[in-house]
């Protein structure tokens, strides 16, 4: 009787440490995941300078449409992963040389077109006549963001190794898609935080006079970062 009772208290004691070792390392899982997008999130890059350019330029409820493409961008790679799709991409030769290639022609059109853009085009920043402002809808910079989220190498390698070496298939698929919707959401909310606070007076105003310049420089570097991009997809075609 006494040794039963013995064998049941371990048995009780080893099942409460093995809750408490998967506790421990879902929490270590889940903060490491949150900590590698954030960073991911934060460093500037292609989707960033989209939004900075869309914000300088249209109405704040047009801009934030940039937002919602690129999160909408990032939600098709993180289910692409989550189905296993994400590393066929990946060990596909012509596929992610096709992404690549598709990648850079959209960074050197954005170039372009903001090469082309005359000063009036920015008059409006500085709290003038919303007559010379320029024309754009929230579905038309949705359609930018989403192009340039999924036109962009670095978010489908990201995730392909999150999912490789983070979320491999031990792990939940209910905390999979917890982490999932969590990535997107925080995608959005940060764009849309970047375009309302560009959005502001005060910092439009500053910005006013240096828009220009900013759209330019802006230009200039997607416009190499495409250059770079397509010299890539050559070199890994070749």
């Amino acid at each position: 009787m006494q040794g039963s009772l013995n064998s049941g208290l371990f048995n009780e004691t080893i099942g409460t440490w093995k809750i408490r070792l998967m506790d421990a390392q879902t929490f270590t899982l889940i903060t490491t995941v949150v900590v590698a997008h954030f960073l991911a999130l934060i460093s500037p890059g292609p989707d960033f300078l989209l939004i900075v350019r869309s914000a300088l330029r249209h109405k704040r409820n047009h801009a934030v449409g940039v937002a919602a493409g690129i999160a909408v961008a990032n939600a098709v790679y993180i289910v692409l992963c989550m189905l296993g799709v994400g590393s066929l991409i990946a060990r596909s030769l012509w596929l992610m040389v096709g992404l690549k290639v598709a990648g850079a022609c959209f960074l050197m059109y954005v170039a372009i077109h903001a090469f082309r853009a005359k000063r009036s085009d920015y008059d409006f920043i500085g709290g003038m006549s919303a007559e010379n402002r320029t024309q754009s809808s929230f579905f038309k910079e949705f359609g930018l963001g989403l192009l340039s989220g999924l036109s962009n190498p670095k978010n489908i390698i990201f995730y392909i190794s999150l999912f490789a070496v983070i979320l491999t298939p031990t792990v939940g698929t209910g905390l999979k898609i917890g982490l999932g919707v969590w990535m997107v959401a925080l995608i959005f909310v940060w764009d849309s935080m970047i375009v309302f606070l560009l959005g502001q007076n005060r910092i439009r105003s500053f910005f006013g006079k240096a828009a220009f310049y900013i759209d330019k420089a802006a230009g200039a570097v997607l416009g190499l970062l495409g250059v770079k991009l397509l010299q890539s997809a050559v070199k890994d075609g070749a």
